[in-house]
């Protein structure tokens, strides 16, 4: 067996203590080394990789590209090396920080109300919870597991299906009592719609329309007269009365239920669903205790209500 003699975590320590104190000279101190033997560690680190990490002046230290990048797979590495030590040595129990980044509107239904359950179950698991409709990088953003609607692209996450909803175009009576309620695609264009301020999957309204010459599948440009930031404003800017929103049933159907919205244009739906996914980083090995649990629980918990 080759012998190893380059000791990479120990590099990786160094050099994430160096960007987080953003300095040789306190990460020695942070360290117990001397600001020359860091100095030279992380040119050894930087002539082994072939890539400069940092760009160094007198006054501070900036990451390169690489540096960036490197930079959050060490800080993960480094988080899972110390999971595997903390499980290994004190059984597998979950346990520890588990940083959650969830879409607003699943988030704040589903999520949020199950967390005093886990809790009771994993007293020892730190949840850290971050609600947002913005799709985060998450190696970046140092999470273990994201919850994502819609579409997934990235081929590195690993993904388990936790629900399917459809999707509805909906607006509060009272707009439609002052507006019309619209009956052809045509009627969209003198209503107000309610749009997002982030890129989505596509950027218009899917619709369906039936007639003696076949199906036509239509996507209609939203051009919104109104921005949200994520679903749950969306769906409390249709609650005020601001325009047309479409949005998953899952964060509908209390509203439609008691008639605070109403579905239009319902025989144009062309059924299209958003997956609900619990991601998380992986390539199928096992998964740190906490990792693994809360997975497992929001899988056999979460219930969507009925169409």
């Amino acid at each position: 067996m080759p012998r190893l003699e380059t000791n990479r975590a120990g590099e990786m320590e160094v050099f994430v203590r160096v960007v987080e104190l953003s300095g040789f000279s306190a990460a020695a101190r942070a360290l117990r080394l001397s600001p020359s033997a860091v100095s030279k560690l992380i040119g050894r680190l930087e002539a082994r990789l072939g890539a400069r990490l940092l760009n160094r002046s007198t006054r501070n230290l900036q990451l390169t590209p690489e540096g960036a990048a490197f930079y959050a797979r060490c800080v993960r590495i480094l988080a899972d090396m110390a999971d595997a030590e903390q499980e290994a040595g004190s059984g597998t129990a979950p346990r520890g920080r588990l940083r959650v980044n969830s879409n607003v509107a699943f988030g704040t239904l589903f999520l949020l109300p199950l967390v005093p359950a886990f809790q009771a179950l994993y007293p020892e698991v730190v949840l850290d919870i971050a609600l947002t409709d913005q799709v985060i990088d998450l190696l970046e953003q140092r999470a273990d597991v994201a919850i994502r609607v819609g579409p997934m692209p990235d081929s590195r996450l690993m993904a388990r299906k936790l629900a399917t909803s459809r999707v509805t175009l909906v607006a509060a009576p009272a707009y439609l009592a002052q507006h019309g309620t619209p009956q052809t695609l045509a009627d969209l264009a003198r209503h107000r719609r309610i749009g997002f301020n982030f890129a989505r999957s596509f950027e218009g309204w899917p619709f369906r329309e039936e007639s003696s010459e076949g199906t036509r599948d239509i996507v209609y440009p939203v051009d919104a007269t109104l921005l949200a930031g994520d679903g749950e404003t969306a769906r409390h800017l249709a609650l005020a009365g601001c325009g047309l929103a479409r949005l998953g049933h899952f964060q509908l159907a209390p509203d439609i239920a008691a008639g605070r919205l109403v579905p239009v244009l319902e025989h144009l739906n062309p059924g299209d669903t958003e997956d609900i996914h619990a991601v998380y980083i992986g390539q199928g090995g096992p998964l740190p205790a906490r990792v693994r649990a809360f997975i497992d629980y929001l899988a056999e918990t979460v219930r969507l209500p009925e169409d």
